[in-house]
């Protein structure tokens, strides 16, 4: 059994793969997901095997593309009337405590990694995930041991 023309299968599959691409994207974004999504499908069509679910694998690269398109769109930069002119801080270099700098550098660089984008940056558990591999849990715990570990190896300056 071999594979049908491209042509048949972007017939057969087109509204469905917008329908995706609309849901995660919305209706702006969505014809240039589409358009990427029969593009790479185009190219990996040749090696597709033949008792392949052809709409599943359309729709788990268009759900990529979507997903790409997404994130894309939140790193995009946001148009504004003016720039603020407010300089940073002067201290913003500057490491408040070397000591806690010191001991978090220490930290294995997975854990440093998650107490730096959970603590520093605000980051959720599940982005955090995302950005460093694994799971929320591994993250979770990550977090943990590393706070766990700075709270035996600091110790704040005592401000009297």
């Amino acid at each position: 059994m071999s594979l049908p023309p491209f042509e048949s299968v972007v017939a057969e599959h087109a509204v469905t793969v917008l329908r995706v691409c609309r849901a995660v994207l919305g209706p702006d974004d969505a014809e240039d997901a589409w358009s990427e999504t029969f593009l790479a499908a185009l190219r990996a069509y040749p090696r597709l095997r033949p008792e392949s679910d052809v709409r599943a694998w359309l729709i788990t690269i268009a759900h990529r593309k979507a997903i790409d398109g997404y994130r894309s769109r939140r790193r995009a930069p946001w148009p504004v009337a003016q720039l603020p002119h407010e300089p940073a801080a002067p201290d913003v270099y500057q490491v408040p405590d070397a000591e806690l700098a010191a001991a978090v550098r220490a930290l294995p660089d997975k854990q440093r990694q998650v107490v730096a984008y959970r603590y520093l940056a605000d980051l959720s558990y599940a982005d955090i995930a995302e950005l460093v591999g694994g799971t929320e849990a591994a993250a979770r715990r990550s977090a943990a041991d590393g706070i766990a570990t700075l709270r035996q190896t600091y110790v704040p300056e005592d401000p009297a």
